[in-house]
């Protein structure tokens, strides 16, 4: 079976036909639990997200701030494995036909074996793959095998990313690229500064590919602040933090979660 990459590409593309920017949300996998994780990010698909990254917990986060650090910490006790993964892959692509990536830092699918893992993300119905911290350089297996099963490898590129560099990163990339907005980890912020707009704008000076920019978005104001110059708006951290503070009450958890949903969506929406 091949993936989605297909899907993604149309996805993006009809978000910019609608003049507004995607809503791309981010959940860990196994976050509370496996299933609630899998309501989750189902949620977030049918409350308003055009796309939703599935991340795998992993032990070092580096890019990770402290909200998606806890979830993890919370992911990795409760045993969740790669196959629970791409477990929630599966169901929440299934069932809104909506495009599904994994973020993921690289040591697991190394581990994993590069052919292994695209094949059963795109089993799964996947569209591809986040990989923060897989050196350009040194992914070219990965790309092979991505391209082959029909899964998009997206890179992230950041403020401190000379336009040589962009050029190179982009170049490699497919499905998009995620423009870190500032430097530092995910988080929610007061706001969204000016070096987003910048590295958009040199981002989108070397590649045709859309560019969605992350990293402390949480409200609906500032996804309209970054919809007015990006391509894609992503939400993390925000999302955890309303199923953190809801603790035990999974129920709870999911009517903040589809609430923020709908709000950032509107929020792109605005012109």
């Amino acid at each position: 079976m091949s993936g989605n990459v297909e899907l993604l590409n149309k996805t993006l593309t009809t978000a910019r036909a609608e003049n507004r920017a995607a809503l791309v949300g981010y959940l860990p996998a196994g976050f509370p639990t496996v299933d609630g994780g899998i309501a989750a990010c189902t949620a977030l698909l049918e409350s308003g997200c055009d796309v939703v990254e599935v991340g795998l917990p992993h032990s070092d986060p580096v890019m990770d701030g402290p909200v998606i650090q806890t979830a993890d910490t919370v992911a990795l006790r409760g045993g969740v494995r790669i196959a629970d993964v791409i477990r929630t892959v599966r169901e929440a692509h299934a069932a809104t036909g909506k495009p599904v990536l994994v973020m993921t830092y690289w040591n697991p699918v190394d581990r994993y074996g590069a052919e292994r893992f695209a094949e059963e993300l795109a089993a799964a119905g996947g569209a591809g793959c986040i990989l923060p911290d897989l050196p350009v350089e040194e992914s070219e297996g990965w790309r092979k095998a991505a391209e082959q099963a029909g899964l998009a490898t997206v890179f992230v590129v950041a403020p401190s990313s000379q336009d040589a560099r962009l050029a190179r990163i982009t170049a490699a990339g497919s499905g998009f690229v995620y423009a870190a907005s500032l430097m530092g980890v995910t988080g929610t912020r007061e706001s969204v500064g000016r070096e987003a707009r910048d590295l958009v704008e040199r981002t989108r000076a070397t590649t045709e590919l859309p560019v969605c920019v992350g990293l402390g978005v949480s409200n609906p104001e500032q996804a309209a602040q970054v919809a007015q110059f990006a391509d894609g708006v992503i939400v993390g951290s925000a999302f955890v933090k309303r199923l953190l503070d809801a603790g035990d009450d999974l129920e709870a958890g999911l009517a903040e979660v589809r609430a923020l949903a709908g709000e950032l969506a509107a929020g792109v929406r605005r012109v």
